[in-house]
């Protein structure tokens, strides 16, 4: 076997060994930050999604079919990198296959495109856990506000799982998630005015003296003008009316007695 053999035949081998490698596994998994506490919970919708940091583990039980939710910041410069694993406890195995999904949305809810990772795998009713995983664009400073960029401020992740049998609802599950920053803190020439953040604004909690001064008055006096409506073009044109029907009777009735 000559050299130009072998070398084609290692070329080929290397191609085949790495188009066997699942997506994003050349990629480094986020490391969590040593000493952080593990989260044990998520939301169920955008506004109750649950906050952590970047380098905070997570770690929550769930039922197959629900959404779950959780939020974090991101400054620019910086490239997140989210991965997730799904595992089913033994002996509740799956009827059939399910795909499950993972979205990032940045702080006006729109939905970011991933550079890398497995974003929607689909996997058999035998497969024990399922790894998802998602590096966004690098964040910068500004952009055009058609861009669609990734900007500094709030970011949302959404777990779901879709295509499931209606047989599986409901069966329990357990999802480790991690939320890791890389990148070298250029975000590009300018700067934005404000960070991308949901616009939440949280109602003012009135003490009992406020709420007594903003409450309206009550008044138990009798006002005759609170039964009478007020006047409109409706009730000047049902009295015209009226008026009219009341005229055409006596003087049809008087042209009848007549006669």
């Amino acid at each position: 076997m000559g050299t130009p053999t072998v070398r084609r035949l290692a070329a080929l081998l290397a191609a085949t060994g790495l188009g066997l490698l699942p997506a994003g596994a050349a990629l480094a998994d986020p490391s969590p930050s040593p000493g952080a506490a593990t989260v044990t919970k998520a939301g169920t919708s955008f506004l109750t999604a649950t906050a952590i940091a970047p380098g905070q583990p997570v770690r929550v039980g769930a039922s197959h079919g629900e959404y779950l939710y959780w939020t974090f910041p991101a400054a620019a410069g910086e490239v997140p990198d989210i991965g997730a694993t799904v595992s089913y406890p033994a002996g509740r195995a799956r009827t059939g296959a399910a795909t499950w999904t993972i979205d990032v949305f940045d702080g006006l809810r729109r939905r970011q495109a991933c550079t890398a990772g497995a974003q929607t795998p689909t996997v058999p009713a035998g497969t024990p856990t399922v790894q998802l995983g998602c590096t966004l664009r690098t964040v910068r400073a500004w952009a055009e506000p058609w861009s669609g960029d990734p900007l500094p401020g709030t970011y949302y992740i959404r777990l779901s799982v879709t295509g499931v049998a209606e047989s599986d609802l409901g069966l329990p599950l357990e999802v480790e998630l991690l939320v890791g920053t890389d990148g070298d803190g250029d975000g590009g020439d300018g700067s934005l005015a404000a960070p991308l953040v949901p616009p939440v604004k949280a109602g003012k909690v009135l003490t009992d003296a406020e709420a007594n001064a903003a409450a309206p008055e009550e008044d138990d006096g009798y006002d005759l003008g609170d039964w009478l409506p007020a006047p409109s073009s409706r009730w000047i044109w049902t009295t015209v009316g009226g008026i009219l029907a009341a005229v055409a009777g006596v003087v049809g009735f008087g042209l009848t007695r007549r006669r």
